[in-house]
């Protein structure tokens, strides 16, 4: 049985606006899932109703990761202007209730994992945007999910700093096993972060197309430049052009 099982799903939001229409997708356990699609498609809407923020029109999605279970990044930082990283990436400790000391130690550790040991008493007005989005990644790993969810959470980010996170978050995701599933409009990440990628077309928002991306891990820096990085981005670049003009 896959982690979660998306079957027959649309949205219409309360506006009349149809966001998907009959959108089937599965997600296993343990793998990288991007979705790849032009922007107003419907991705960060598939996220969130995986997320159970918001509820189907139609169809069902089942998941066996619960709310505990699950992490989500969003295209913001969104951390507290008014807390340390530290006490930012302690929030969701705090809320299960997690004793100070415990959930701070955890939460130590966890900025320790996304590279930023010694910054736990930073503000996040002292941070880079890469460093604020490596909090937000800390904090939504900080409890152990199966199931991390994120919303083009590098678009904001220069080049540079786009690909240093990306090497960085699989390196995370083959430590931790978590299942990812990525949102993201670029082709070259998708291609350089995923095991499959779900293409995308709009109006209304559904899965076109998926593609298999059988490049080994870990994939360093070189893999960029290869003739099989080239090679899938070509395809995905083809399924995408398929995607916008459908």
């Amino acid at each position: 049985m896959p982690l979660v099982g998306v079957r027959g799903v649309s949205k219409v939001f309360a506006n009349g606006v149809q966001a998907l229409a009959n959108v089937s997708l599965d997600v296993e356990a343990g793998e990288f899932l991007s979705v790849l699609g032009p922007s107003g498609c419907g991705k960060s809407t598939l996220l969130r109703l995986i997320a159970g923020l918001i509820q189907p029109s139609g169809g069902t999605i089942a998941s066996s990761a619960g709310r505990a279970d699950l992490g989500f990044v969003f295209q913001e930082p969104t951390l507290m202007p008014w807390a340390t990283a530290l006490a930012n990436v302690a929030l969701p400790l705090k809320l299960q209730g997690v004793a100070r000391g415990e959930r701070e130690a955890q939460a130590a550790e966890a900025l320790g994992n996304v590279g930023l040991k010694g910054f736990e008493r930073t503000w996040p007005r002292e941070l880079s945007g890469g460093m604020k989005m490596r909090v937000s990644i800390a904090r939504a790993l900080v409890t152990g999910p199966r199931l991390l969810l994120m919303d083009e959470p590098f678009a904001a980010l220069d080049e540079i700093t786009r690909h240093r996170l990306n090497a960085d978050l699989l390196e995370l995701w083959q430590r931790s096993k978590v299942t990812v599933v990525f949102v993201t409009h670029s082709v070259f990440e998708s291609v350089f972060l995923s095991q499959r990628i779900a293409v995308m077309a709009a109006r209304p928002g559904r899965v076109l197309s998926e593609l298999s991306i059988a490049a080994p891990y870990p994939r360093s820096e070189s893999f960029r430049t290869s003739a099989e990085y080239a090679a899938y981005c070509r395809q995905a670049s083809a399924r995408l052009g398929e995607a916008m003009a459908a």
